[in-house]
């Protein structure tokens, strides 16, 4: 086991949906009944489009922490999320086959609290041993509710270990206390609100200040030693109020309302990785995670973040985004409407579990196999050769999630079901040479050109609705957001 002295993150990373709303739209939606709500109507907030949720988002996270590196030195891989689509199946499982880690490795999900990352992020440190951490989350508000315009959906991961150690746990501190400010039970979409100024009084301002000061203790310094602060909250300028009560003098982190909005138990860890992209070595970073009770970390910056390679990150995922203008849209990817999609929709989407599993070497981390006989590449890996009939046993693994791609041909369809129309798909051309018929999503309202260069993306291939069973698959998007 390693010292924890010698332990810390190793790297960072963050996925927002591209998809964007301007709060103005979903207040225009419902000044019929809530003209209050224009109150509330500033910048953007990011949502999910209707084939991602928090697996996917912790799949684009985590890739973008590991940044082309392999993970086959992890040990365990942890999830935190309060909207996870399976209560009984390991949700972490999906998104270690998708990142291609090891079949050894141990996986764990963690939920149920709006400081289910933080927590859990706390426990991942004390296991010491090389691990990946992804917080996501993607809360739903109810039509017209203020949580409806002000919540968002993103994810941010972290590598942990004990080399190239860029940030460390310096001091900690946990209060528990089971003041409710909202609360969603089992089975229910939306939550129960408490009133506001009762939240902001007597639970932010006592049991947040609570944990700083027991954290800051803990770490040996005072609050003059700490130079970022966040803490996200759903209500306005609670970070910036107890950053005053606790006199701290430093820079508040963006709560990121603009083009992102509330981001529930991944919130705080977002927060967390947008620090890093500017803090400098010795600057200390205090987090604080809010949810019956509060968690306080405190993580000092290491020499070792300055050669950090490049990766996206929270601002390159904020910059990369797709507006669009209709609120219907926004709602039905949130399954707040019943959409008449006529006969085509009613096909049955059951997965044959067996062959899922049976395909699983090459549908999970989309590996290609190139022949040896030939060299050809292929996919879907058949039996035999497409080129030389030479049997698959001799096949090596090509992995396409990272190969550089373009469009070859595309058509958009409006006539087929699919829920965000018109479906876009078409041929795409990999660097390495393969060439599949792949669908092709988050485009633009100028569409999609030949030769325009993709990226992979995990999305879900199709809901299984009747039976509550998402397949998971890759599909492609524009490099440039447009």
């Amino acid at each position: 086991m390693t010292a924890m002295s010698d332990f810390g993150i190793t790297g960072y990373g963050a996925y927002v949906p591209r998809l964007r709303i301007e709060r103005g739209i979903i207040a225009e939606a419902h000044k019929w009944m809530a003209p209050g709500l224009k109150g509330q109507a500033k910048g953007s907030r990011a949502f999910c489009s209707w084939d991602e949720d928090a697996v996917t988002m912790a799949v684009e996270a985590a890739r973008d922490a590991l940044a082309g590196s392999s993970a086959d030195a992890l040990k365990a891989i942890y999830l935190a999320s309060t909207t996870l689509p399976y209560a009984d199946l390991l949700n972490a499982s999906i998104v270690a086959g998708a990142i291609s880690a090891p079949t050894g490795i141990a996986a764990s999900d963690a939920g149920y609290s709006q400081r289910a990352g933080t927590s859990a992020l706390l426990q991942a440190l004390k296991g010491g041993e090389a691990a990946l951490f992804i917080a996501s989350d993607a809360p739903v508000g109810k039509p017209a509710s203020v949580q409806e315009i002000s919540y968002g959906a993103g994810a941010a991961a972290f590598t942990l270990g004990a080399e190239g150690v860029i940030a460390r746990l310096v001091g900690k501190a946990s209060v528990t206390d089971s003041f409710v400010d909202h609360f969603r039970a089992t089975g229910q979409k939306y939550e129960y609100a408490w009133e506001e100024r009762w939240v902001r009084d007597e639970g932010y301002a006592k049991l947040a200040p609570a944990a700083i000061s027991a954290a800051l203790a803990d770490a040996g310094i005072g609050i003059d030693g700490v130079a970022y602060f966040a803490m996200p909250s759903q209500l306005r300028a609670v970070a910036d109020a107890v950053a005053k009560s606790v006199k701290f003098g430093g820079s508040v982190v963006s709560g990121l309302e603009n083009g992102v909005g509330y981001a529930g138990a991944a919130h705080a860890l977002l927060q967390l990785a947008l620090a890093l992209e500017t803090a400098k070595p010795g600057e200390k970073i205090l987090v604080v995670g809010f949810g019956q009770g509060a968690d306080a970390l405190i993580f000092e910056v290491t020499e070792a973040i300055t050669a950090l390679p490049k990766r996206r990150g929270v601002s390159g995922s904020v910059a990369d985004a797709v507006a669009t203008d209709s609120y219907l849209r926004f709602l039905s990817f949130a399954e707040g409407i019943d959409v008449e999609w006529g006969m085509r929709a009613e096909r049955s989407g059951k997965t044959q579990l067996t062959e899922q599993y049976r395909s699983a070497f090459q549908l999970e981390a989309f590996n290609a196999g190139q022949c040896a006989a030939c060299n050809t590449i292929q996919f879907p890996q058949f039996q035999f050769c497409v080129k030389c009939q030479a049997p698959r046993k001799q096949f090596r693994q090509v992995p396409l999630a990272d190969e550089p791609a373009q469009v070859l041909t595309s058509t958009a369809d409006w006539l087929s079901y699919y829920p965000a129309p018109p479906l876009y798909c078409g041929f795409v051309q990999f660097d390495n040479g393969a060439r599949l018929l792949m669908e092709m999503v988050d485009v633009g309202p100028k569409g999609i050109e030949r030769g325009e260069k993709l990226r992979m993306v995990y999305r879900i291939k199709e809901r299984d609705r009747a039976r509550g069973y998402n397949r998971y698959f890759w599909k492609t998007t524009p490099i440039a957001a447009g």
